[in-house]
């Protein structure tokens, strides 16, 4: 099947192909069916660096400084990047409760949680052994907290109501001495800062430190159902940044997590087994397993003036996300305090409000043709078809509705009430009649099921 360019994540471009490699481990492969069947997962990024309210770990790389350092306007560059390093030693999120967290989830109808254990500022929200750059060593107040791992508490809470959990994980550690190493002097840009053939005792302690670490994460906090790795500059064709990614993920299949599905992102191939565009949807259906990262406010880490979703929106993203085959990881940035930010909460709780009406024609359901056309997007499951129309911010429904389908429909019903709606095939459409459909309750999309003959 030849290519076809779909989206482009600013380092690798992924395609629209049906030999698209993923794995050759069936159960893996099972996992990955599985996985992508749940749809809607609740993405965090979360860091001591919050409490400064800019972008997370980017404003430290000078070579990306054009648009991550923008946000700070109160001191100098150097000055910044000191309290940003150091902003561990006041974080005390005392307001964070991982059960509430985890029931809100559950509330919204997210079925995973994908968490950062670790961004590029190296900072480790678990309780590692290789540094002490970490949230659980005694230079965090929060260290005294019983949630003080806080990775581990979030992971067992979101199990225990039964979602799955996603770790993120950044493969570049710019407080690592063996990535960024101060002998050599400041970092030009988001690579390792020496010539890894000049000092390869060096790289190799780099790739060690970073094997422990993604061991402590899939063998001492649960099952882990998607080890999400970014940094996709890391990667052998550039500048020989090669972490051996393959010892470490046939290690952990080989005992603690044997279905284990790795997200080595951007990078493609065996270790990418869901590509995951960031802030975009591809305009066609992908034939391979995705999951697109946006987010619910502006920007991915928290910023003290972020403006939210609605509702609506979220709905409409969902389904522009899901009719497409994908997955959609919603992030919120937690606040300082540990609370959520409660205009985001407000829109979580109606985006769940509508997943608890017309959740079947979300969870586990496939793409299906023609997938997204003017106000109508299209899932499938079994012998049904999914029509979810869109709505404005009234709710309006033409008195005939053309609804676009090449199969025989024998019977169509709204699934919000359950009510027959009659129809009549034309062509490669039915035309339903729309005229008595009570529309006081409908908010954000209706759902026609399609019953296939």
């Amino acid at each position: 099947m030849a290519k076809q360019t779909i989206v482009n994540n600013g380092i690798h471009t992924y395609t629209r192909t049906e030999d698209y490699r993923l794995t050759d481990n069936a159960a893996v492969r099972e996992h990955i069916k599985w996985f992508t069947g749940l749809k809607l997962g609740l993405m965090m990024h979360w860091a001591p660096g919050c409490q400064l309210g800019t972008y997370e770990s980017w404003p430290l790389s000078d070579g990306d400084a054009e648009w991550s350092q923008e946000d700070v306007d109160w001191t100098d560059i150097e000055t910044f990047k000191e309290q940003y390093i150091n902003a561990n030693r006041t974080f005390n999120p005392v307001r964070f409760r991982p059960d509430k967290w985890a029931q809100l989830a559950e509330e919204c109808g997210f079925k995973y949680l994908l968490f950062t254990t670790k961004h590029h500022d190296g900072f480790c929200m678990f309780d590692t052994e290789t540094t002490d750059y970490k949230i659980t060593d005694p230079s965090c107040p929060f260290h005294t907290s019983p949630y003080a791992d806080i990775t581990g508490s979030l992971f067992d809470e979101f199990r225990r109501r039964g979602l799955a959990i996603s770790a993120y994980f950044s493969k570049p550690d710019w407080h690592s001495d063996c990535y960024w190493h101060r002998a050599f002097g400041t970092a030009p840009s988001r690579n390792v800062n020496y010539t890894i053939s000049e000092h390869p005792g060096l790289w190799e302690k780099f790739v060690k430190f970073t094997h422990r670490q993604i061991e402590e994460l899939c063998t001492k906090y649960g099952k882990i159902d998607c080890l999400w790795l970014d940094g996709g500059w890391v990667r052998e064709e550039n500048l020989d940044q090669d972490i051996r990614l393959g010892e470490i993920v046939k290690k952990l299949r080989a005992s603690a997590q044997p279905h284990l599905i790795v997200c080595d992102r951007t990078v493609g191939g065996e270790y990418e087994n869901i590509v995951t565009p960031e802030k975009q949807i591809p305009e066609e259906p992908l034939l391979i397993p995705w999951e697109t990262c946006t987010t619910i406010g502006r920007r991915f880490s928290f910023h003290y003036t972020d403006e939210f979703k609605t509702g609506r929106e979220l709905v409409h993203l969902l389904l522009d996300v899901v009719c497409r085959g994908g997955n959609l990881a919603l992030n919120v940035a937690p606040q300082p305090d540990g609370e959520l930010p409660a205009p985001a909460v407000v829109s979580m709780k109606e985006l769940g409000r509508w997943l608890s009406i017309h959740g079947e024609g979300i969870y586990g359901t496939v793409c299906a043709a023609p997938y997204s056309v003017r106000r109508f997007r299209y899932t499938s499951r079994g012998d049904r078809i999914y029509a979810f129309y869109l709505y404005e911010k009234n709710p309006r429904l033409p008195g005939r509705l053309h609804i676009d389908t090449d199969e025989t429909i024998r019977r169509v019903t709204l699934m919000r009430t359950g009510e027959e709606i009659s129809f009549a095939a034309e062509g490669t459409r039915i035309i339903a009649d729309a005229s008595h459909i009570d529309l006081t309750d409908a908010f954000y999309a209706d759902c026609f099921i399609l019953h296939r003959a």
